[in-house]
């Protein structure tokens, strides 16, 4: 066992060169497994291994015997003998990956599994929403690792929960064919903006200096704050350029939208026409908002479906503005909030960055309907 016969033939291996110069220099780190048709996305994802079971291959084909590729290789005679034969046998794909190894089967796994998951996705526990791995595990009588294995091998998180909310607009096709079309297919002499107001948005002190980061930890901030005032963020997103018309005010009212639709008409060419996107907050369809809409043919305004927020972009540019500016800022005054945020706007549209919607209508359609059925047979359950 493990010794090679003196008198057994090696197999012979052939290669045929793509081009003859690739012969020479073909020993290097990264040259070797090319030269013989391993393709890899980077030189640096080739193993020490595969190099070396190229080489042998290699060396192989120019008629060496074992005992000479062992000594110019610096491996045994028994490894020159076992990947020359699988390279004779399954070519490439006998050197590139090992050969399945033995072991035994997870016998007391695959009898638990099926219970495991029966009772992760069925039940719950008594004095809890959800099991972990050791509850379940200390119910089942098996080991914590066991139960985290299973839950991994099928994709199983119980502690992960997400959100949804399905629109029950009756035009709900209707609106959501209307504004993808303007994503996907702009109207020619218009400008495509996405308009909606952040309220609410908090000027936060903290009671102590936080620590900056370093080496091994993260930055600090204290949990409990100082609220310094509040403002309201109203921003219309170009979605041809991704530039961004925003002004700050203390409140969301109908006065103010008119204010905001105001400066977007002074802001924007007049020889173009201007489709707003917008929810449907009562302030955009206040009676005094429409009488203004009518002197000002030129406003096309198109309402998202209830529930439906996220098909206006500017919801994605307010995630931006939170993310990057507001969460970790401390301001010690209203001003300070406002300044934040009219500089971000200015760096923003210094070198603006388009969101590009890619969803189809009917991508969406088809998961909607998909969440319905799901959700119809749950409640007739």
């Amino acid at each position: 066992m493990g010794v090679i016969a003196r008198n057994r033939r090696a197999p012979s291996v052939g290669i045929t060169w793509r081009n003859p110069s690739e012969s020479r220099g073909a020993f290097n780190r990264n040259g070797v497994a090319d030269s013989i048709g391993i393709h890899r996305r980077h030189p640096s994802e080739y193993s020490v291994r595969l190099t070396q079971r190229a080489q042998i291959v290699l060396l192989a084909s120019k008629g060496l015997s074992n005992k000479d590729i062992a000594t110019d290789v610096g491996v045994s005679r028994y490894l020159v003998g076992r990947w020359r034969s699988r390279f004779a046998e399954l070519g490439l794909a006998g050197i590139e990956k090992d050969a399945p190894r033995g072991g035994r089967k997870p016998s007391k796994r695959n009898c638990s599994a099926r219970q495991i998951i029966r009772r992760t996705l069925e039940t719950k526990p008594d004095n809890a929403t959800h099991w972990s791995t050791r509850t379940l595990a200390q119910t089942l009588g098996v080991s914590q690792s066991m139960v985290a294995r299973v839950w991994r091998a099928n994709g199983i998180k119980p502690h992960l929960v997400a959100t949804f909310k399905l629109s029950n607009d009756p035009a709900f096709t209707e609106k959501v064919t209307d504004i993808v079309g303007l994503y996907l297919n702009p109207p020619e002499h218009a400008l495509v903006l996405c308009a909606d107001e952040k309220s609410q948005i908090q000027a936060l002190d903290r009671t102590q200096p936080g620590l900056p980061i370093k080496k091994g930890r993260c930055g600090t901030m204290t949990h409990d704050y100082k609220r310094n005032g509040t403002t309201t963020l109203f921003a219309a997103l170009d979605t041809a350029e991704g530039r961004l018309i925003g002004t700050c005010m203390p409140r969301h009212r109908h006065q103010e939208w008119i204010k905001f639709l105001t400066l977007i008409d002074e802001q924007t060419p007049d020889d173009l026409d201007l489709h707003l996107i917008v929810d449907n907050y009562a302030t955009h369809k206040h009676p005094r908002v429409k009488a203004w809409l009518k002197r000002h043919p030129r406003f096309h305004m198109h309402f998202t479906p209830t529930s439906s927020s996220w098909l206006n972009l500017v919801e994605r540019w307010f995630r931006e503005l939170t993310d990057k500016r507001v969460r970790r800022g401390v301001f010690r005054s209203l001003d300070e909030l406002i300044d934040a945020i009219t500089s971000f706007i200015d760096v923003h549209n210094d070198n603006p960055q388009r969101f590009i919607w890619t969803a189809p209508v009917q991508r969406i359609l088809d998961k909607v309907q998909r969440a319905r059925n799901t959700l119809d047979k749950l409640q007739s359950a």
